[in-house]
């Protein structure tokens, strides 16, 4: 008689190989200490399936033991896909987003093509259990046999709860990311993948909040002004029962704010024009391919260390931009479904002015939930493929970026002062010659030195370019050039090419964590003096530098980033928690690297960070925006 193998041990080995797999390739981390807690967590969902497939016998048994094996492998896989699309792990809370990215076929087609290897390996196990399912006992266990399991499920989950408390005063520490931190991709990297999805389903159905961690108070001598509201928090304080908006209150209260500087007040009065660029990255900047884009970027301001972080694709990028906040899977689903009020967004901020505000984007309206996101953000005048924009141009994917520029411009030209916001799309994923885009603007790249997939980047960027020298020339034509402001910013990387693609045109070696996302911000006038700032920044620093150069009042410490020109040290804040700051780069799997600095320095930082997506959540889900509106009496 041939020996049967153990339905456990089976569970054991599917669960540990999903988990190391997953770290190997979504965070490239071998095990470590942490690997212990997902150890122990195995062992207990191990005995918790084999439960569950011993209550019966037989046919029934084998039948529950193949579903559990291709439900937990699709789980672990799609997981890993998701993250290879969006750059981190799948939450419950934003199951829009995925059929709005993956409503692209070709995006989809090209995720399994690009990670196949990396699919094939997560089916491993599966391929195993189908050559030896048969050998598996499927008898029905005596019953004391299964209260044997279901105790040692109990013990082996209680085991783990314990082993969290190892190291447990660490930030990122097994313990506070189970019980006091909301970190998707930091949870999945220490916690495993199914305990992350565990509590990120918990938290979705009963609501998580997060403290706000004391960070060390800068004594500074008072500038002559801030950028700042006199609220009356201690008022603010005392009357308001919600312990998470008395946490809101006392950050705001003890934030230092940013100060008034030459640059405030240089734009007054004049247009914006605000441009969220689809993949746009410095990688496709070129003097001589693309001479607008060139001029407009060394021209004026030069932002050398500026960061489009990737954060759950466009709609990640366009709130980190709008708002001056952290984007997470639950703050944009408060973003969409809530109508919350965020008085500083750039529409709202802008129109308080008396500003006549436009907003346009060539693909679907509803896309991202823009016909609700856009008033949110203080856009009356949002047009779109399938609201209107369609009867003025094809509308069909790929639009392009020059028929958006050349139907809109009259909309608004005449319309002054007037914000425009546009969102383009020719420079969308997938990058081949099978994009129309791609095919329109070959001849451009044809004779580079890349691949397929570089030169497809290109010359969908290419459009951009042609957009953008359109739009130079309808405002000089308009007579309102010098009276304009061009700001243009990258939603994100593009994320579709590998590391090596993106390094085979980078000027200097990039990693797949942070400089990856090394961009371009583009803040323009014509009568710019060139001036080159090396500080570090990114799309949440660019509303409040905004507001500060067009001399709007605004409360700096309502925002996460800061006025790029303020004294306020540089910092870049990246979805995995890891950051950049003007001293180096602190990776969040492997440490720091840059100028030596103090271990208080980095765990300053690290506890910053924690409070930047605290806040960010704050601000929305307790209204606090309205709620201080009331205060000063704004409408």
């Amino acid at each position: 008689m041939k020996k049967k193998y153990s339905v456990f041990f089976f569970y054991f080995f599917l669960f540990l190989y999903l988990e190391i797999i997953n770290r190997i390739l979504m965070f490239n981390k071998s095990l470590d200490k942490d690997f212990f807690v997902v150890l122990l967590f195995s062992l207990s969902l191990s005995c918790f399936f084999t439960f569950l497939t011993k209550l019966f016998k037989g046919k029934t048994s084998k039948i529950l033991h193949c579903i559990f094996t291709i439900l937990i492998t699709a789980f672990y896989l799609y997981n890993f896909l998701y993250y290879s699309l969006f750059s981190t792990p799948f939450s419950i809370r934003d199951i829009e987003l995925v059929s709005n990215a993956l409503g692209f076929y070709e995006i989809a087609l090209h995720l399994i093509q690009t990670d196949f290897l990396s699919i094939l390996l997560f089916l491993v196990p599966f391929f195993l259990y189908l050559l030896s399912f048969k050998q598996f006992h499927y008898e029905k266990s005596k019953w004391y046999k299964k209260v044997g399991i279901g105790i040692s499920t109990i013990v082996f989950y209680l085991l783990s709860l314990l082993s969290l408390n190892i190291d447990k005063n660490r930030l990122y520490s097994p313990y506070n990311l189970y019980y006091n931190i909301d970190s998707i991709t930091t949870s999945t990297e220490v916690l495993g993948v199914f305990t992350s999805q565990r509590l990120g389903f918990k938290r979705a159905l009963f609501g998580f909040e997060e403290k706000i961690l004391k960070e060390e108070e800068e004594i500074v001598e008072e500038p002559l002004e801030y950028n700042k509201i006199d609220f009356d928090f201690d008022q603010l304080i005392a009357s308001e029962t919600d312990a998470g908006t008395k946490q809101v209150y006392e950050y705001i209260k003890n934030k230092k704010a940013t100060e008034k500087n030459e640059y405030t007040g240089m734009y007054d009065g004049k247009n914006l024009i605000f441009i969220l660029a689809e993949g746009f990255n410095a990688i496709a900047v070129d003097e001589a391919r693309t001479p607008t884009l060139y001029k407009l970027i060394h021209d004026g301001f030069y932002f050398t260390n500026y960061y489009s972080p990737e954060f759950l694709s466009t709609t990640g990028g366009e709130f980190q931009a709008m708002t001056g906040l952290i984007p997470t899977q639950e703050i944009l689903s408060i973003w969409r479904n809530k109508h919350p009020d965020i008085s500083y967004a750039i529409g709202n901020s802008f129109k308080r002015e008396g500003y006549n505000t436009f907003s346009f984007h060539d693909w679907r309206y509803t896309y991202y939930s823009r016909h609700i996101t856009m008033p949110t953000l203080g856009f009356d005048n949002y047009t779109a493929c399938l609201n209107g924009l369609e009867k003025k141009m094809n509308c069909s994917w790929l639009p392009s970026d020059v028929d958006m520029i050349n139907v809109s411009f009259d909309t608004y030209a005449k319309n002054t002062p007037f914000v425009t916001y546009y969102i383009t799309v020719s420079g969308h994923a997938p990058y081949n010659f099978g994009s129309n885009m791609a095919i329109r603007n070959k001849e451009i790249v044809n004779s580079l030195p890349y691949s397929n997939p570089v030169k497809a980047y290109l010359a969908t960027q290419y459009e951009l370019e042609k957009a953008l020298t359109i739009l130079l020339e309808k405002l000089e034509q308009a007579g309102i050039l010098e009276d304009t402001v061009l700001v243009l910013t990258g939603d994100h990387y593009p994320y579709t090419l590998t590391e090596d693609q993106v390094n085979e045109i980078s000027t200097y070696p990039r990693d797949e964590m942070v400089e990856v996302n090394h961009s371009n911000l583009i803040i323009w006038n014509p009568q710019n003096e060139f001036k080159e700032i090396d500080k570090v920044a990114s799309q949440i620093d660019v509303l409040p530098t905004i507001l500060n150069l067009f001399g709007i009042e605004y409360d700096s410490r309502m925002f996460i980033g800061n006025d790029i020109f303020s004294k306020e040290p540089g910092l870049a804040i990246f979805a995995s928690r890891s950051w950049r700051s003007d001293e180096g780069t602190y990776f969040i799997n492997k440490g720091f690297e840059g100028n030596a600095v103090s271990e208080e320095y980095i765990n300053q930082i690290n506890a910053r960070i924690a409070n930047s997506f605290t806040i960010s959540k704050l601000l929305l889900e307790k209204n606090i925006y309205a709620k201080l509106e009331k205060e000063t009496g704004d409408t």
